[in-house]
């Protein structure tokens, strides 16, 4: 087993963005073992970070986009094949602007870069995502076909709706297969298709600098073909990009015909999904583990966009317990959002103290409440496996109205930064259609504890 890489040094690299047509300055900098890739926005107020990872993708129309909150980094898929294809695991991309440069379109410059840095071995172990099983599915036009293999090889069908520029091309991904085969092919679009994305402010930085245009039969373009089948190949270089947001290369024989951006990151899902199946298996046929040790299972790592959670899971991966468990359903997760529910019913057991007379939800378990959903959106990772998410510290808490026995608690949390094991996040609780509490917040992820290391019998708040 290899182990894991970063730079020597500092590569810098100015451009354009596709998307804006302005400058865009980027430094790709060392980074410590385990830490993978994450992108940092050097142009915005405290430089916040979006990891490279799958679970932070946004869109997938055309280019890869990955977001944090309202935070988001387009076209991030050229840069990240020249990093996988180069063998570094571990880097931190600055950036001033929303976007990497577009270079020529291709993941060349890049390339040449990360190279003239050079690389610095680590002592942590390179760990592969191993194909365990054979895999397909469809999604419109693309069909996408995983089997076992050895090694990382990716062999590819590409072509338009009408079925021209047919092409084929199968390679075995290596650094030196990457830099010879795939990295050097440019980005292609159809002239029919140009006007609409202009129209669309997508494409204000490009130009046929940074882009090879196909009109009928006809190729225009600066420079000959860099490759007589330089589209497929191109798309490989995207499929690469994509799945490096597993943060680990793959081991096994990918098979794309007609590949999409959207569909690159939906296998990358599935394949993540199917490397955690082994902890589901394991923890279903197991003994039933300690109550604090079932607060976070691999269950909440499978949770998907758009899933529902019922009080039953809620309890496999929270440690709350009654009377503080302040949150009975998740009603939406989506990318770095997520909304719960509380049925606030005259039965709490605090409405007998708070007040008698008067009974009303006290604020700070409202804000209780935001923070047991943020820690729910937190532990879905994969990393997170086992952990527990500690409430830090609250800023600009608000109390706008009270929340009474009948109510319908809406918690609505948004994640804004999420690095390492602390997460920022942005909380509102709302009645109907009025906002009664809100917040901003911090949470740590840390280990749970054994009851008996608690000194206790039972579980216990985390907050």
């Amino acid at each position: 087993m290899l182990n894991q890489q970063t730079l020597r040094e500092a590569a810098r690299f100015a451009g354009i963005g596709l998307h804006s047509g302005n400058q865009v300055e980027m430094a790709i900098l060392p980074a410590p073992p385990n830490s993978g890739v994450r992108f940092r926005r050097v142009d915005l107020e405290g430089k916040p970070e979006i990891e490279a990872r799958v679970e932070n993708v946004g869109e997938t129309n055309r280019s890869t986009t990955l977001a944090r909150g309202n935070i988001k980094i387009h076209t991030v898929e050229h840069v990240l094949s020249a990093l996988m294809g180069c063998g570094v695991d571990n880097a931190v991309i600055e950036l001033d602007a929303n976007e990497p440069p577009i270079a020529d379109g291709s993941a060349r410059e890049f390339a040449k870069i990360i190279q003239q840095a050079g690389l610095l071995p680590q002592a942590e172990a390179r760990e592969a995502l191993v194909v365990g099983a054979p895999m397909e599915f469809q999604m419109g036009e693309t069909l996408m076909t995983v089997f076992p293999h050895d090694r990382w090889k990716i062999t590819c069908v590409s072509s338009d709706k009408q079925g021209r520029f047919t092409q084929h091309f199968s390679v075995e991904i290596t650094p030196e297969t990457m830099r010879k085969e795939v990295l050097d092919a440019r980005t292609f679009c159809f002239y029919e298709e140009i006007e609409l994305l202009i129209k669309n402010g997508l494409i204000k930085g490009g130009s046929l600098e940074n882009a090879v245009v196909i009109r009928d039969d006809a190729i225009l373009t600066t420079e000959p073909l860099r490759y007589s089948n330089e589209f497929v190949r191109h798309k490989i270089l995207d499929i690469v990009g994509d799945l490096s947001l597993l943060g680990r290369p793959v081991r096994g024989h990918i098979i794309a015909v007609k590949p999409s951006h959207s569909a690159n990151c939906e296998l990358a899902r599935r394949l993540n999904a199917q490397r955690l199946k082994p902890i589901v298996a394991q923890q279903t046929f197991s003994p039933p583990p300690l109550p604090v040790k079932a607060a976070v299972t691999a269950e909440a790592v499978l949770i998907k966009d758009g899933q529902t959670l019922d009080i039953d899971q809620l309890m496999r991966m929270l440690p709350h317990r009654f009377p503080f468990l302040m949150v009975d359903r998740i009603i939406k997760v989506e990318g770095n959002r997520i909304v719960g529910l509380k049925n606030v019913t005259i039965n709490e057991p605090f409405f007998q103290g708070h007040f008698p007379q008067y009974p009303i939800m006290p604020g700070v378990l409202q804000l209780e409440a935001i923070a047991q959903v943020a820690g729910v959106l937190m532990l879905r990772e994969a990393e997170n496996l086992g952990k527990i998410a500690y409430f830090m510290s609250a800023d600009k808490v608000k109390w706008r109205r009270p929340v009474r026995p009948g109510d319908t608690l809406i918690i609505d949390v948004e994640m804004v930064k999420f690095r390492g094991k602390i997460g920022k996040a942005k909380g509102v609780c709302r009645v109907g259609d009025d906002i009664v509490s809100e917040a901003e917040f911090t949470i740590m992820l840390g280990d749970s504890l054994e009851p008996r290391e608690r000194g206790q019998g039972k579980t216990g708040t985390a907050s």
